[in-house]
């Protein structure tokens, strides 16, 4: 092997070394960068072009419910922060404060954002008077910073990321409820339908819920190395956040009520999920509804049939072209056909038409999975058809792959040390009966660094929300008190 396609290529392994590949495989697929400043990343063409498949998505789906979007400035006066003393509390760690602007002292200290409820909700109330003007559902796309991270990962955890954070207020609970559930929902449909990853939906326990709500639900996907992902969270936040900013309007029957809010969220720690569930040791593997190239067209010729290679190659790459297909015709003289095909297996291009003379002869083209290199050959007349047929096959692929790690991963305990074991050997979910007490969770926690990732959901409406399933058995999987619950244990990123 040359030295250059040793650079190229992967050199470390997914099963041994999970971190070093995934660090590699980020770099090396042109997604990200690291930043001069320890915990930023710097986001590249590639990576960018992965969010932005997201947030095409995302964004459609909130305004075809009724989202619109705004953008409040990243600095939040200290004032604001301590009006909901929940949001001080639970972030104070995290906040990165401005407290000097040009050769200025400042008067007040700035926080810059770590979460938007403290600078969104008074702009809520000053614009909510009546019941006609909710529900108000306000979403914006921005970046927000928590300073507390310290091992850092792209993507999966960084001093600043990108996110999209969405801010509503209704009339009423089950109006809020109702919200929590759609923007749920649509976090499940992203991971499903868009990313190729099946993910589990529940509520954070009542300890690791967000500062201030009443319940936090929350869609968690688990990763091939056994480790969970929170993959994005939907929040009820009762009136908490509308008491300590008066928002509040008068109802039909013109009397003052206070509104209740939630607020909802996901980051760019999707794309970590994606590009950790789905990538192998060739380099990364992406589903074809995200991948910035779909197809890739690759001539293989000799001097003397590299014109109607090239031809007979262009024409295939105009035609998918117009079909709308996300097309690059690799025809590159100065790279020979094995360094293309690793280039692109490294990049995560879903599917290689490889076209030489014998293609153009028999008016063929050869068709690669990116996944398992599966291999077709398919007639020129439908190429068209073929394509998108063998794109909805890759997608399939990779989900059902993904889907079977889940449903192989999630297993019983009823003891502490069934719990430490099972986790310890085998990774992935652990479902136990709880008593609902933290206490049990950090005896787990200080002894294998898992906690209690999310409680299963049975029933998801009316005014209380979800409610988690009554436990098979009827004591505590950790301190063997009376169990009301059912907790899912896990390590996660």
């Amino acid at each position: 092997m040359s030295d250059e396609s040793q650079e190229l290529g992967i050199t470390e392994s997914k099963s041994h070394k999970p971190g070093e590949w995934y660090a590699e495989v980020v770099q090396k697929a042109d997604l990200a960068d690291y930043a001069p400043m320890g915990g930023f990343i710097v986001t590249k063409p590639r990576g960018y072009a992965l969010w932005e498949a997201i947030q095409d998505s995302l964004d459609g789906w909130f305004k075809e419910t009724g989202v619109d979007n705004v953008y409040f400035p990243m600095f939040i006066p200290e004032s604001f922060l301590e009006r909901e003393k929940d949001i001080v509390e639970g972030f104070d760690p995290e906040v990165a404060w401005v407290t000097q602007g040009g050769h200025e002292e400042l008067e007040e200290r700035l926080a810059v954002r770590p979460t938007s409820e403290s600078i969104i909700a008074p702009f809520m109330a000053d614009w909510t008077r009546s019941h006609r003007d909710l529900p108000m559902r306000l979403n914006q796309w921005c970046s927000v910073v928590r300073w507390e991270a310290t091992e850092t990962k792209p993507f999966f955890r960084t001093k600043e990321f990108m996110w999209q954070e969405g801010h509503t207020a209704h009339a009423s609970n089950e109006g809020a409820w109702e919200e929590v559930w759609t923007r749920l929902g649509q976090y499940e449909r992203v991971y499903e339908d868009v990313l190729a990853i099946p993910v589990l939906r529940g509520k954070k326990p009542e300890h690791d819920k967000f500062p201030g709500a009443d319940t936090t639900t929350t869609v968690e996907a688990l990763m091939p190395d056994g480790k969970s992902v929170q993959g994005a969270t939907s929040h009820n936040l009762g009136q908490s956040f509308a008491e300590a900013f008066d928002i509040s309007f008068v109802d039909e029957d013109e009397e003052e009520q206070t509104a209740y809010t939630t607020s909802w969220g996901l980051s760019w720690r999707a794309l970590g999920a994606l590009i950790m569930t789905h990538s192998d040791d060739q380099g990364l593997v992406l589903p074809p509804t995200v991948a910035p190239t779909q197809v890739v067209i690759v001539p293989i010729w000799q001097e003397d049939t590299k014109e109607e290679v090239l031809e007979y190659s262009e024409g295939i790459a105009d035609d998918l072209e117009d079909a709308g297909f996300r097309v690059e015709l690799d025809d590159r003289d100065e790279r020979n056909p094995g360094f293309k095909f690793n280039e692109h297996e490294l990049n995560g291009v879903p599917l290689r038409l490889e076209i030489g003379p014998y293609e153009v002869e028999d008016e063929e083209a050869t068709l690669v999975h990116r996944p398992d290199n599966e291999e077709t050959v398919e007639d020129r007349d439908g190429i068209v058809d073929a394509v998108d047929e063998h794109l909805e096959e890759i997608y399939d692929k990779l989900y059902e792959a993904a889907e079977e790690t889940l449903e192989d991963n999630v297993r019983e305990a009823h003891s502490p040390e069934e719990i430490l074991g099972t986790i310890g050997k085998h990774g992935g979910y652990v479902k136990t009966p709880w008593c609902g007490d933290e206490a049990c969770e950090e005896v787990i926690k200080e002894k294998i660094a898992a906690e209690i990732v999310m409680q299963p959901l049975e029933d998801e409406g009316g005014s209380s929300g979800g409610e988690v399933p009554e436990p098979d058995h009827d004591e505590c999987g950790v301190c063997g008190d009376p169990a009301a619950e059912i907790a899912y244990f896990a390590k996660s990123y």
